[in-house]
C-alpha cells in the first residue's frame, strides 16, 4: 500500500507538471474536493501506521510526503495563475511554488511521536492544490455526498496573501535561528525542526561534482531545505534577470485606451449631484477679477500682444545702423571697413604704380604679413584680358574669419573725477581752534634740543639739550629763568603732572635726576621739599636694581634733590598721573629694560621678568591702572593690578619711535622711523584704525592735547603736522581724523629736523624743539 501510494503520489507530481503545459482540467465541485481531502487523510493515517518505528529509514522522497512541503499551492486554477504573476516580482516565492510543481527532496518535518501527520500537515493537505487532486483521481468519479463540516470556510484555504504558509516567524533574519535546532514555527505554533545536515565543505564539493542538478538547487532559508527548480522556473528567473515580464504570454505593447477620450460621453463620470456652491457666484473669484480689471485699466498689466512669427535674421556685418539690434548693444564694436580700391587695383594703372624687377624680387622675398600690397599691380590692354584673381576665395574667407572670430569689445574708460576720490572731510576752518603760526622762539641752547616738557599750570617750560644743560623758560615771554648744568647730554625730560608738586625728572647717561626748579608758587616748592626730606630709611634695606643717591651740597644748590643710578644708559623717563611713580627705559636685550620707581618710599621694581624685543618707550594710562610698552613693532598693554598682558597692538611699521595716549585712554598714536603715524582704537581692533603718511622723513615725537581734540607729530623733514582727532563718546562712531595744519620754521641740521613736540596744557598751542638748538611756540 505504501508503494502504491508512493507511486500514486509520484504520478500526481508528474501529472501536476503536465497539467501546467496541457489543457487545464475542469474544477471539481467543492463537495468532491472535500471528499477527496478526507480520503487522503485516511490514506496518510494508514500509511503511517505500520512504519512508525522505521520512519528513520525513509528515503528523501518518502519523507517529502510527510513534511507537508509540497502543499503550498492555492485553491484554484485562477489562484495558480495569480501565483505565476506574483512570481514576476518576488523571487522568494519561486522556491515555494517550486515545491508545488516538482518533487521536493526535504528532511522529515511535522510528524508527531506516533508517526501521524501533525495538524500543520492536515491543514496543508486541506489546502493542497486542486491540480494534485485532479492528477490522482483524474479518471475516478466520486459519488459520495460530503458532510457539511468538511466544507469549512472558503477563506481559510486562501493563502494568496501569505508569503510562506509553513513558517510563521514573519519577515525576520533567519540567522537568528542559527544556534537553535528549529527554524521557526508552523501555523499551530509548533517548532519546525531543521533537517539534519552533517555535510562539511568537502561533502558539499563532492555533491556539486556528482549531482547533475546541483546548479538548479536552491536553499530555502525559511525551512532549511534544498529545492530543485523546474525548467519553467529557471526560464522565469532568466526572463526576470533580463528585465522581461514573467508571463510569456503577456503583451507589454497592447494598445492603451485613454480613460478620457476625445469623444463626448453621454453619461457623466460620477453620479454625484452638483454641490450648491457650484451655482453661487464665488466672492473670491469676483475679487480676483476686479483686481485684474483694475490693473489692466491702470496699465500695470498689458494684454498679450500677438506674437510675430516672421523669422528674424541677424547680419553680423550689416550696415552699422544705430537702431539695429547689434548697434544698440552697448559693447558692440562695428567691424573694420575694407580699404577702398586704389590705382594699384586698376587693370591699367599709371606707370608709377607698376613694380620694377628689383621691387618684384624684394616683394617676393618679404613675409606675407610685411607686404604693403598682397598682390603685384599688373597692366592689361582691356578689361576682357584680366584673368580671375587667384587669391579671391582665400581673401574672402580670411575676411569672414576676421569678421566673426575677431573679438571686438569696446573698452569702457573709467572717467572718475579726482575730487570724488578724496574723502569728504570737514574744512579746517570749521575745526578751529588749532595752532596756525609761529609766535615765539626760545633761544639759548648751543646744541640740539632733544626734549621738552611743560608744567601742569602751563606757565613754565623745561628743555633738555645735548649741551649738558637743562633750561627752564617762562612760556609767555620766552625768558630763560634758570639753567642747570648736568653730567651728560639730556635724553628725556618730564615735568611731574601733579600740580601740588614742583618736580622735574631728567634722564642722562646712566642716571635719572629729580630736580626742584623752585619756580612759581613758594608753597608748592616747600611742600615738595617736605615730601623729599620726610623719607625715613627702612631698617632692612632690600636689594634693588638701582641705587637711590642724595646729592652733595653743590648739586643741592642747583636744585638736584635725588639721583637714581641705573646699570645702563637711560633713554626715556615718564611720570604716572598721580605724580608718585615714574618709569624709566633702558633699551637693551636684558630683562631690566623697564623699571618703575616710587618717589615717596624710594623703591624701584622691575615689572617684567622677561622683555620681548627692544623697548623703545613706555607710558602710563591717564586714568586706569594700565601700562603701555612699545617695542620696535608692537605695543603691549599690561594691567598693573592683575599683572597680565591685556592687549598686543600690531604697529604695522618697522621701528616705533614715540607713543602718546589720548586723555580718554581708548586711543593710542605711535610715530615710527619709516615716516608713518598709526592711530589705534583700543575698542576696535589690535590693528591700526588709520595709518597717516603725511611726513616725508622719520617721525621723532607725537603728542595729544589734554583738552582739545588735537594731536601733533614732529619729523626730520623740519615740519610739525597738527591734526584734528575727535574721539566720540558714541561707540558706534569712529574717530574723525583730519590733518589741519603743517607748521614749519625749524631748520634741518645734520639731517635732523624737529626732535620733540608738546602741547600747552590749557591753550591750543604747540611747542617744538629742533636740531637747530631752538624751541618754537606755534599759536
Amino acid at each position: 500500500m505504501l508503494l502504491a501510494s508512493k507511486a500514486d503520489r509520484n504520478g500526481s507530481m508528474s501529472g501536476k507538471a503536465k497539467s501546467k503545459t496541457t489543457d487545464k482540467l475542469k474544477r471539481p465541485a467543492p463537495e468532491e474536493e472535500a471528499v477527496q481531502d478526507i480520503e487522503q487523510l485516511l490514506l496518510f493515517n494508514d500509511e503511517a501506521g505500520p512504519d512508525v518505528d522505521d520512519d528513520e529509514d525513509l528515503t528523501d522522497s518518502e519523507e517529502s510526503v510527510y513534511s507537508g512541503l509540497e502543499d503550498s499551492g492555492s485553491d484554484s486554477e485562477d489562484d495558480d495563475d495569480d501565483e505565476e504573476e506574483e512570481e514576476e516580482d518576488k523571487e522568494a516565492e519561486i522556491s515555494s511554488s517550486a515545491e508545488v510543481k516538482s518533487g521536493i527532496e526535504t528532511a522529515p518535518q511535522g510528524q508527531d511521536a506516533k508517526g501521524k501527520p501533525s495538524k500543520q500537515q492536515s491543514k496543508s493537505q486541506k489546502s493542497a492544490p486542486k491540480k494534485k487532486v485532479k492528477a490522482e483521481g483524474e479518471n475516478e468519479k466520486l459519488e459520495r455526498q460530503p458532510s457539511s463540516a468538511a466544507l469549512g470556510d472558503e477563506y481559510e484555504q486562501d493563502s494568496s496573501d501569505e508569503e510562506d504558509i509553513r513558517n510563521t516567524v514573519g519577515n525576520i533574519p533567519m540567522e537568528w535561528y542559527k544556534d537553535y535546532p528549529h527554524i521557526g514555527y508552523d501555523l499551530d505554533g509548533k517548532k519546525i525542526f531543521k533537517p539534519i545536515r552533517n555535510k562539511d565543505e568537502l561533502d558539499e564539493f563532492l555533491e556539486k561534482m556528482d549531482n547533475p542538478d546541483y546548479w538548479r538547487t536552491v536553499h530555502d532559508k525559511k525551512t532549511g531545505s534544498d529545492i530543485r527548480l523546474t525548467d519553467e522556473q529557471i526560464d522565469l528567473v532568466h526572463r526576470l534577470q533580463k528585465g522581461q515580464f514573467g508571463d510569456v504570454s503577456f503583451n507589454q505593447y497592447e494598445p492603451s485606451i485613454d480613460f478620457f477620450s476625445h469623444e463626448t460621453m453621454i453619461h457623466p463620470v460620477t453620479n454625484r449631484p452638483e454641490h450648491k456652491r457650484s451655482f453661487i457666484p464665488s466672492l473670491i473669484e469676483k475679487e480676483k477679477v476686479s483686481r485684474l480689471v483694475h490693473a489692466i485699466k491702470m496699465g500695470w498689466i498689458k494684454p498679450r500682444k500677438p506674437k510675430d512669427h516672421t523669422p528674424q535674421y541677424y547680419d553680423l556685418w550689416a550696415k552699422e545702423d544705430p537702431n539695429s539690434i547689434l548697434g544698440r548693444h552697448k559693447m558692440h564694436v562695428p567691424a573694420p571697413k575694407l580699404k577702398l580700391p586704389g590705382h594699384e587695383e586698376s587693370y591699367n594703372p599709371p606707370p608709377e604704380y607698376l613694380l620694377t624687377e628689383e621691387e618684384k624680387l624684394a616683394w617676393e622675398q618679404q613675409e606675407a604679413e610685411e607686404r604693403k600690397l598682397n598682390f603685384i599691380p599688373q597692366k592689361f590692354s582691356c578689361l576682357r584680358a584680366v584673368p580671375a584673381f587667384q587669391r579671391f576665395i582665400h581673401e574672402r574667407f580670411e575676411r569672414c574669419l576676421d569678421l566673426y572670430l575677431c573679438p571686438r569689445q569696446r573698452k569702457m574708460r573709467v572717467n572718475v573725477d579726482p575730487e570724488d576720490l578724496i574723502p569728504k572731510l570737514p574744512k579746517p576752518k570749521d575745526l578751529q581752534p588749532f595752532p596756525t603760526m609761529q609766535s615765539l622762539v626760545y633761544r639759548g641752547h648751543t646744541n640740539l634740543v632733544r626734549c621738552i616738557s611743560l608744567s601742569p599750570s602751563g606757565q613754565w617750560l623745561a628743555s633738555g639739550s645735548d649741551d649738558c644743560t637743562v633750561r627752564f623758560w617762562e612760556v609767555s615771554t620766552a625768558r630763560c629763568m634758570k639753567t642747570v648744568e648736568v653730567e651728560g647730554a639730556v635724553k628725556s625730560i618730564a615735568w611731574n603732572p601733579n600740580p601740588a608738586l614742583c618736580l622735574v625728572a631728567v634722564s642722562l647717561e646712566r642716571s635719572v635726576v629729580v630736580l626742584n626748579p623752585g619756580l612759581g608758587d613758594i608753597l608748592v616748592s616747600s611742600v615738595t621739599e617736605q615730601l623729599i626730606s620726610s623719607f625715613v630709611e627702612p631698617e632692612e634695606e632690600k636689594t634693588q636694581a638701582v641705587q637711590w643717591v642724595v646729592p652733595e651740597t653743590e648739586a643741592l644748590e642747583k636744585g638736584v634733590r635725588l639721583i637714581i643710578r641705573h646699570p645702563k644708559s637711560v633713554k626715556q623717563v615718564t611720570w604716572h598721573g598721580k605724580g608718585d611713580y615714574l618709569a624709566s627705559v633702558m633699551p637693551d636685550n636684558g630683562n631690566t629694560q623697564v623699571l618703575i620707581h616710587q618717589l615717596s618710599k624710594r623703591r624701584s621694581q622691575n615689572p617684567f621678568r622677561k622683555n620681548k624685543g627692544l623697548v623703545q618707550c613706555v607710558a602710563f594710562h591717564p586714568s586706569r591702572p594700565a601700562f603701555f610698552v612699545a617695542t620696535q613693532r608692537y605695543v603691549r598693554v599690561y594691567n598693573l593690578i592683575k599683572q597680565e598682558l591685556t592687549k598686543k597692538l600690531l604697529a604695522n611699521c618697522k621701528w616705533v619711535s614715540s607713543m602718546a595716549i589720548h586723555p580718554g585712554g581708548d586711543n593710542v598714536i605711535c610715530g615710527s622711523y619709516d615716516s608713518r603715524l598709526t592711530w589705534f582704537d583700543l575698542d576696535l581692533s589690535t590693528k591700526p584704525y588709520k595709518v597717516l603718511r603725511h611726513h616725508k622723513k622719520a617721525l621723532r615725537g607725537v603728542a595729544f592735547h589734554k583738552s582739545y581734540p588735537l594731536f601733533a607729530s614732529a619729523s626730520d623733514d623740519g615740519s610739525v603736522i597738527v591734526c584734528h582727532g575727535m574721539v566720540y563718546n558714541d561707540l558706534l562712531q569712529n574717530p574723525l581724523i583730519v590733518p589741519v595744519k603743517v607748521l614749519k620754521g625749524h631748520e634741518i641740521t645734520r639731517d635732523l629736523g624737529v626732535l620733540d613736540v608738546a602741547f600747552h596744557p590749557t591753550q591750543p598751542w604747540v611747542f617744538s624743539s629742533g636740531a637747530d638748538s631752538t624751541i618754537r611756540l606755534f599759536t
